[in-house]
């Protein structure tokens, strides 16, 4: 197909599918792991995407995988018809770790771009559509549920949410904690206007200043990480 016939997309999703995921404890890579007849860990962190596609928007969806993830490339053909997908390589020597991948991915990105982790579950479709219409004005918003559970916010990405005119703003953010003191949320996905996304990055590292924070939370009843064996 000419370059030329291909749409620009709307909205592009960043699909890391490059690591180990070593504390899920399977053989298997973890969103690949079945939650119901024909239904993986994948297909479920995927329902707020097909939700963007089903209401008319061109969606490109840019994977990231490395070469032991090809089972996930493959089963990613399903979607073909519905999003454009685009398959980066992780060299994990030159560009490691998940804010690595964020980086192999962005150039192949166009308009708004959102952040979905394939091994993490939000319990409402409707809500990345949502903080993508947020980001027009805010630049950045997040899915984000309520949690209080030191041991949960400690392996996640930490907000401190409060009421604000009208929305939930995030008043702070960090990535995995040591101390998940004053923190009450955590985030399931990230959405973030176009001239902001190279800022992306820096959501998932440790060490770096959140963007997150003056961001519009779009609350869900629940986020499930699947990269446990209890989750």
């Amino acid at each position: 197909m000419p370059v030329s016939s291909v749409p620009a997309p709307d909205v592009s999703i960043i699909l890391p599918c490059a690591g180990s995921g070593t504390r899920f404890g399977a053989p298997y890579a973890k969103e690949l792991h079945c939650l119901a007849p024909g239904v993986t860990v994948l297909d479920r962190s995927l329902e707020a995407v097909v939700d963007l596609a089903r209401n008319g928007l061109t969606v490109r969806v840019v994977v990231v995988f490395g070469t032991h993830k090809l089972d996930t490339v493959k089963y990613l053909a399903r979607y073909a018809g519905m999003f454009q997908l685009v398959f980066v390589y992780q060299d994990d020597t030159a560009e490691p770790g998940l804010d690595g991948a964020i980086r192999c991915a962005l150039p192949m990105t166009r308009g708004p771009v959102a952040l979905v982790l394939p091994d993490i579950v939000v319990s409402d479709g409707g809500s990345l559509r949502s903080a993508l219409r947020h980001t027009e004005v805010a630049g950045w918003a997040v899915v984000a549920a309520a949690e209080r559970d030191p041991a949960v916010l400690r392996q996640m990405g930490a907000l401190t949410v409060v009421e604000g005119s009208g929305d939930v703003l995030v008043k702070a953010a960090a990535e995995k904690p040591a101390d998940p003191t004053g923190f009450n949320a955590l985030w399931g996905m990230v959405a973030v206007a176009e001239d902001e996304a190279g800022r992306l990055p820096d959501v998932v590292v440790r060490e770096a200043d959140s963007p997150l924070a003056g961001s519009v939370a779009v609350m869900v009843e629940r986020i499930v990480n699947y990269n446990t064996a209890e989750g």
